[in-house]
């Protein structure tokens, strides 16, 4: 059996994991990742601030995994990290971030409101020391791999009524852009093109390549 470790507190991405890896072989469990997430700048393409926040990810994952293995912490066979953000409508290199009030939530609906956005996911897959795997040696000695999906969601035209049920579910609360596409915001929002799981929080492209893996039991069982 697999044994992989999602470096989040995101319970939507773990879910998701059990529910579409666990039964190819893949134990999952899940830590939040100890060190302060990066602010990527402003004036990068928003896939480039995406990448640039996970791959610092997946440095601090290795460093931490590292010392943790060093005493009585669990091993694994591969860890997750990934992070997701929302392209502004207008401005390609503009990153709609996580609303912190029902104000902001509001403002943030209101510019996605009729309207289609991108969402852009990274996800770095990361290998023990020693494996033999393609891939960029990190800090802490972990082969990272990472992987880079877009998705284009579309908004109905949000009225009063829709906007105040939205906001007062408080459904925005760590969500990038304010929305949930599995939750109650599904009501007003659907998948144009791409994968629902990157808008999910995981690169489309990661779950090919891990399931892939889990399929292909020589390779898994070199881990």
């Amino acid at each position: 059996m697999l044994r992989i470790l999602l470096a989040s507190k995101s319970e939507r991405r773990l879910q998701w994991l059990e529910q579409n890896l666990s039964f190819l072989g893949a134990k999952i469990d899940s830590r939040p990742l100890l060190a302060s997430e990066i602010s990527a700048p402003q004036g990068l393409a928003v896939r480039k601030q995406v990448e640039m926040i996970c791959r610092d990810k997946a440095k601090n994952a290795s460093i931490e995994q590292s010392i943790l293995e060093s005493g009585d912490c669990a091993k694994y066979d591969l860890i997750l990290v990934s992070d997701t953000m929302i392209e502004d409508p207008d401005d390609f290199r503009f990153s709609i971030g996580k609303p912190n009030d029902n104000v902001v939530a509001a403002s943030i609906l209101m510019r996605l409101s009729g309207r289609r956005h991108k969402v852009w996911t990274s996800t770095s897959v990361l290998f023990p020391p020693g494996n033999e795997k393609e891939g960029g040696v990190i800090e802490g000695g972990w082969i990272e791999r990472n992987y880079t999906s877009s998705a284009t969601v579309e908004f109905s035209d949000l009225n009063h009524d829709s906007m105040e049920e939205l906001v007062s579910s408080e459904s925005w609360k760590g969500k990038a852009g304010g929305y949930d596409l599995a939750g109650i915001a599904g009501k007003y929002c659907h998948l144009i093109e791409g994968e629902e799981v990157t808008v999910l929080g995981i690169s489309a492209e990661s779950i090919e390549f891990l399931k892939s893996i889990l399929s292909n039991e020589s390779y898994s069982s070199k881990l």
